[in-house]
């Protein structure tokens, strides 16, 4: 997902770079840094049907204790299609119910971002994409077989497909019984990874889609309100680097945290100036302080705050070795690279990321995260990719975090 076709398009960045390699000039002590593992480690398979594309997962955990896992299930990362569905549990992760659709329509459904109220309520933060012959003809080549972009542009220019345009843009829905029955979809605000209720009980939610390379916040008093622009982030290079796809928390002490996906101009999803920004804010929301880069390598951001106060942050990792990693910070505003977790690093390719996270007790943790479930030292063709390769699933790793950082060798856990 991340960027999206015409979000590119529109700030001349248009490029298909998903599946990474390490470019040259990544020095290589850069690349691979001395990282720990978790205390404790189990990789779990969420949902990985044969032959579909599922990513960009958020999680959450319903007022009767459920979890419930959100995503896009589609042909392909472009592919013009996709739906958007939810799984669950109730043991904490072990099993999952079969999947449901949360919303569907004939455009491509491809984000499932997740705010969860106090009193239960659960809104999504939707996105639709309507593809056309020019989309797909802007991408470079060798990004997918000339059938396979034909036939999806000949699927776009049908009648059925583009009587929906309008339907192209942000949608909300709100459950109120735990994610069993959904609301009629109206107007929302994109949020990849959804958006926080304030201790005063107002909604905010941080976008990027339509906010033209800069980064919107927005706040409405309710789920039945619109929501209503407050402030504007901008990102301090703006000639060589976008910001995209930010995730905000509220601390105890009422601070909130934004962190940022920062993209290198002309796209690079592999730049070594991919680091994570941060900002906050002291008033709701309304100001925040100039952009700082954290030196945490990686994207997008998912934010969480422990039970012992901590601030966990996840993301993915798209060069050598890739996979999923996680850093803490005692106040969410300082973070140091050697803190950093390696949750995985046996993905073939960087077609994978978007952790999101959930404590299930004192200092356990479901991360969920797409990438292939395949053997380490799988290879796959990815340009253009294989369609019979193991596509992306839905995975998880359910672990514990450390009382405090490792120092000395880095150390890995076996499996």
């Amino acid at each position: 997902m991340g960027l999206s076709v015409d979000t590119l398009a529109q700030s001349g960045m248009l490029a298909l770079l998903l599946f990474a390699v390490v470019p040259e000039d990544v020095d290589a002590q850069d690349a691979v840094a001395p990282l720990a593992g978790p205390s404790t480690k189990r990789d779990i398979v969420i949902y990985a049907p044969p032959g579909q594309y599922c990513a960009w997962p958020s999680v959450v955990r319903a007022a009767n204790n459920d979890l419930l896992v959100f995503f896009t299930q589609t042909e392909e990362h472009l592919s013009p299609d996709g739906t958007i569905l939810s799984v669950r549990s109730s043991d904490e992760g072990r099993s999952w119910l079969p999947a449901d659709t949360v919303f569907s329509t004939p455009l491509d459904d491809r984000e499932s971002g997740i705010t969860l109220m106090r009193d239960g309520t659960i809104i999504t933060h939707l996105w639709s994409t309507c593809h056309t012959r020019s989309s797909y003809e802007a991408l470079p080549a060798r990004s997918y077989e000339s059938s396979v972009l034909e036939r999806w542009s000949r699927h776009v220019e049908t009648d059925a497909y583009r009587s929906h345009a309008d339907k192209q843009g942000p949608w909300q829905t709100v459950s109120r019984d735990r994610g069993r029955r959904w609301s009629v979809p109206v107007r929302g605000k994109d949020a990849v990874h959804g958006g926080i209720q304030l201790l005063d009980g107002t909604l905010l939610a941080a976008s990027y889609r339509l906010d033209r390379g800069s980064l919107g916040v927005y706040a409405s008093p309710g789920p039945d309100s619109a929501y209503r622009w407050i402030a504007t982030v901008l990102s301090p290079q703006p000639d060589s680097l976008v910001f995209g796809e930010p995730h905000i928390l509220q601390l105890s002490s009422g601070r909130i945290i934004m962190m940022i996906r920062a993209t290198a101009i002309p796209y690079d999803d592999t730049s070594p100036r991919c680091f994570l920004w941060e900002t906050y804010s002291d008033d709701g929301g309304r100001n925040w302080v100039p952009p700082f880069s954290t030196r945490l390598w990686g994207f997008p951001p998912h934010l969480l705050q422990l039970s012992d106060g901590r601030v966990l942050c996840t993301y993915g990792y798209r060069r050598p070795p890739f996979g999923q990693r996680a850093c803490t910070s005692a106040d969410g505003i300082t973070w140091d690279p050697k803190d950093e977790i390696i949750l995985r690093e046996d993905a073939p390719n960087g077609d994978l990321g978007y952790p999101a996270s959930v404590e299930l007790r004192a200092g356990e943790i479901l991360t969920v995260y797409y990438q292939p479930p395949v053997a380490p030292g799988t290879t796959q063709q990815m340009r253009p990719p294989d369609p019979t390769r193991t596509k992306p699933a839905i995975l998880g790793t359910i672990w514990s975090v450390r009382a405090s950082s490792n120092a000395g060798a880095p150390k890995r856990e076996s499996r």
